[in-house]
């Protein structure tokens, strides 16, 4: 059965502002269904498949524990603590942590994919990994997946 992923937007749905670089820059709350007794942790892929250069990473976090929650406003550093434990990498913004939608102007609605991966172990891999490292890492250890797809466009 697939990871059952969630916010407090629908799939399809407008992300709030406050999720954005027009708002507090900070992520929304994920939440996770049907999580497999096997996982051993989580990982969160975030990015825009429509950005004008191709493929933009925003947030990229692994070794979260398989719980229910990744909660609203992880602070932007490698290892966090709290609110909930996890290893933060680079985005395509050159930061550590979560990079909130950011389109052009006028560049009309973009897609962002918040996927989840339940892997069936715990993740080697240093504080401000690339997404090709993390993708590497994870290769033939998920066991599970799912994804929410929000929108957001700037005027």
């Amino acid at each position: 059965m697939d990871l059952e992923v969630g916010s407090i937007f629908h799939d399809g749905d407008t992300i709030p502002v406050e999720f954005t670089c027009d708002g507090n820059d900070v992520n929304p709350p994920i939440f996770i269904g049907h999580v497999d007794p096997n996982a051993k942790s989580l990982v969160i892929i975030m990015d825009d498949p429509d950005a004008p250069g191709g493929t933009f990473t925003h947030w990229i976090a692994w070794n979260i524990p398989p719980l229910g929650e990744i909660p609203k406003g992880v602070p932007p550093q490698g290892v966090v603590d709290a609110p909930v434990r996890m290893v933060q990498g680079k985005n395509d913004f050159g930061r550590i942590g979560y990079g909130g939608p950011c389109p052009p102007r006028g560049h009309g609605v973009h897609h962002y994919h918040f996927k989840v991966y339940a892997l069936d172990t715990v993740l080697e891999l240093d504080p401000g990994a690339s997404r090709k490292e993390l993708e590497r890492a994870m290769s033939g250890h998920i066991i599970q997946m799912g994804e929410l797809v929000g929108l957001y466009g700037r005027k």
